[in-house]
């Protein structure tokens, strides 16, 4: 198995916006600090996962009501001195770079926060969701990025094309390398130019059934100096809609498979049957 070091990669949870869908939970909370099965918040299963893959330089990227995610990770998560690791909440209100304080979009909330990827032996940039529940190493992604000596690389879930719809959709070669993005397929004939043979698909041990899509999970390796290039020269604001596209055409970008639990808490209904689960 490749070895690969947890001390090159910095974490980044976006936080996600005001979550407007989980209302009236997230009436007097930030999204992430939402409590889930009684006892955890939505924001402990990326962190949780993060620990769990020895990744422990994490910054929490939100917005709105953020007082209540603060207090939370402060009370929760406590590094020793000698590990080097932490937890920190990086809010909009305290990033002046760009010319305005709120975070546009998931790529300008990392680009108001460049600053704090500048750090000695940081090579990679792992981007999290902040309001999905799974299990995952995220060493086993990154080693798919190693191997591959991809620029970035992309976890996809395989899902039915009514789902698909719903979110970012790839296209791959038969090694991998992402070919397509389409973000939130409507039509079948956008379903049709993102669809993938499954017959390629379960020989990679995925067990289709039907699901003959690629979902983006939102979660993305990139190569840390690609990343700071991209954000400074673009004004690209979303990576599903300008940074992926635009990536694909020129850089390599790799598929990490996945094929376990998944969801994402983005309604009311999709919290409530994950409670129930």
């Amino acid at each position: 198995m490749l070895d690969v070091d947890p001390r090159k990669v910095i974490a980044l949870i976006l936080g996600g916006g005001r979550g407007t869908r989980l209302y009236p939970l997230t009436q007097h909370r930030a999204k992430p600090a939402v409590p889930l099965a009684a006892k955890y918040r939505l924001i402990d299963i990326p962190i949780s996962n993060c620990i769990h893959s020895n990744i422990n330089k994490i910054f929490v990227l939100t917005q709105f009501l953020s007082n209540s995610l603060h207090r939370h990770i402060r009370q929760t998560y406590r590094f020793d001195h000698f590990s080097g690791g932490y937890v920190e909440l990086m809010a909009a209100q305290q990033s002046m770079e760009g010319g305005t304080d709120w975070y546009e979009g998931t790529a300008d909330a990392v680009r108001k926060n460049l600053q704090h990827l500048d750090q000695r032996g940081i090579e990679y940039i792992l981007i999290l969701s902040g309001d999905q529940l799974y299990r995952m190493n995220y060493l086993d992604m990154l080693r798919t990025h190693v191997l591959n000596r991809a620029d970035v690389t992309i976890a996809a879930l395989p899902v039915e094309r009514k789902a698909a719809k719903a979110l970012g959709v790839m296209r791959c070669d038969r090694h991998g390398r992402v070919t397509g993005f389409l973000e939130k397929p409507q039509t079948d004939q956008e379903l049709d130019m993102v669809k993938m043979d499954t017959a390629w698909m379960t020989a990679q041990g995925l067990d289709c059934q039907g699901r003959e899509c690629l979902a983006s999970m939102g979660l993305y390796i990139f190569n840390r100096e690609l990343l700071v290039e991209i954000l400074n020269k673009t004004n690209y604001q979303d990576f599903g809609k300008e940074v992926f596209p635009a990536a694909i055409r020129s850089r390599k970008v790799q598929v990490h498979l996945f094929d376990d639990y998944w969801e994402d808490i983005g309604t009311i209904r999709a919290f409530y049957e994950a409670n129930l689960q």
